[in-house]
């Protein structure tokens, strides 16, 4: 099978989706189908030398070295530049809409190299016109309706105005969800979302869970770091809870030796770096950032805890790296993580700030509770989370969908003359 693989920004430590296009692609090709991917910026590092890379280049308005900036004029080359540069200006997030676009325009030159076509979490209007090109696949990890939620009950009521344009392109990925009959996501708490949210019939959603590398999140023979606690959090927003577990550590801090490693590219004296300071946490809590694969496995099989204090998790991929480890998880009873973790993991309330206290208090005195608990997560990794799984699930889901566009009653159905 000759397979598309779309992602509008797609490099391994900005996110989930980053790690979801590397290993997805690997898996796929690991069974003999043919697999390109077209990213936009930050693009894919490390991709199996199998998979064919194809850049789709923006304006790079958020590079990490100059978020938000001007572009030179020169730059600007056509409509969809100057519909990034306008959303971006007005404080709109322009990347799904513009990505989808390009991404329309290419294949249009291209339709007849590949099967099907599979979007990760794009969904904008440009896959409306790839749809009628070629069988379309999407992947919907959660409903960012419940990312904005979070940040609007964090947010000042001034500045709420300002929240709710950046997510402005919701109704889109609304709108383009209802129109995909195949759509993936990771979790039935997931679907369930999905449903209500988007208002997606039941009947389009397949729920294939995420994979992870057993051979690289192992547990390690060195001993554990006395004290540790390592949280990974993809994004410094307050859906992922890290304010939380920063006042449960300065409590900690009292009765037991502890140190927090945070896996986040934190804000320039934003919030959490400024909670830390408030807090005195400063000698005990170490941000980390750009680690490497084999960074993060070495550092979560180091923990004696791992915590996920999310207010909200479509999955969350970071939970089932630190069970693969053998690091036992506390977690926030919140999502998909109870359906993820099982009984594997301590759970607690989202944004219970006592019992998040107490649960992290009680596993640090308990050593042979913290050993069963991590051996269990193990076990649970390698009997339900495998890429070779999840490539397998996912290719199911193409040929559903590539029957049903040919199917004679589609509207999108290709005739081929005599």
């Amino acid at each position: 099978m000759r397979i598309a693989l779309l992602s509008y920004r797609s490099k391994a430590h900005c996110g989930g989706q980053g790690v979801y296009i590397r290993y997805l692609s690997q898996g796929l090709v690991e069974l003999g189908h043919q697999v390109e991917v077209f990213s936009g910026q930050p693009y894919p590092e490390d991709l199996d030398p199998r998979v064919r890379l194809t850049e789709v280049p923006s304006l790079d308005l958020y590079r990490d070295d100059d978020p938000f900036r001007t572009p030179h004029p020169r730059e600007i080359r056509d409509r969809i530049d100057l519909l990034e540069l306008a959303t971006m200006w007005t404080a709109g997030f322009p990347e799904p809409r513009t990505f989808s676009l390009r991404a329309a325009r290419l294949l249009a030159t291209r339709a007849q190299d590949f099967d099907v076509v599979h979007d990760n979490q794009c969904l904008g209007y440009g896959l409306l016109d790839i749809a009628r090109l070629l069988p379309l696949v999407a992947t919907v990890h959660h409903p960012i309706t419940r990312d904005r939620a979070v940040d609007l009950a964090a947010t000042p009521w001034r500045r709420r105005p300002f929240v709710r344009r950046w997510y402005g392109f919701l109704g889109m990925q609304q709108q383009v969800a209802r129109q995909i009959p195949d759509l993936i996501t990771v979790s039935s708490s997931s679907a369930a979302d999905i449903a209500e949210d988007f208002g997606v019939a039941p009947g389009q959603l397949r729920t294939v869970p995420l994979g992870v590398d057993t051979t690289l999140f192992r547990p390690r023979e060195t001993p554990r770091v006395r004290g540790r606690i390592v949280a990974v959090a993809s994004a410094d927003k307050p859906l992922k809870g890290i304010a939380h577990l920063l006042n449960a550590l300065a409590r900690l801090r009292h009765h037991h030796e502890v140190e927090l490693s945070l896996v986040a590219k934190l804000e320039p004296n934003g919030p959490t770096e400024k909670l830390i300071a408030e807090l005195g946490l400063a000698d005990i809590v170490t941000p980390v950032s750009g680690v490497s694969d084999e960074q993060l496995a070495e550092l979560l099989a180091s923990a004696e805890i791992a915590c996920i204090p999310s207010m909200y998790e479509g999955f969350s991929l970071p939970a089932v790296e630190a069970m693969a480890s053998g690091t036992p998880l506390v977690a926030s009873r919140a999502g998909a993580l109870p359906e993820v973790v099982g009984d594997c993991a301590e759970l607690i309330e989202p944004g219970d700030v006592d019992a998040l206290t107490r649960v992290l208090g009680e596993l640090l005195d308990s050593p042979d509770r913290r050993e069963r608990m991590g051996a269990a997560g193990r076990r649970r990794v390698l009997d339900l989370f495998s890429w070779a799984a999840v490539a397998a699930q996912t290719v199911a889901v193409y040929e559903r969908a590539i029957e049903r566009y040919h199917s004679p009653d589609s509207p999108n159905r290709q005739v081929t003359p005599c």
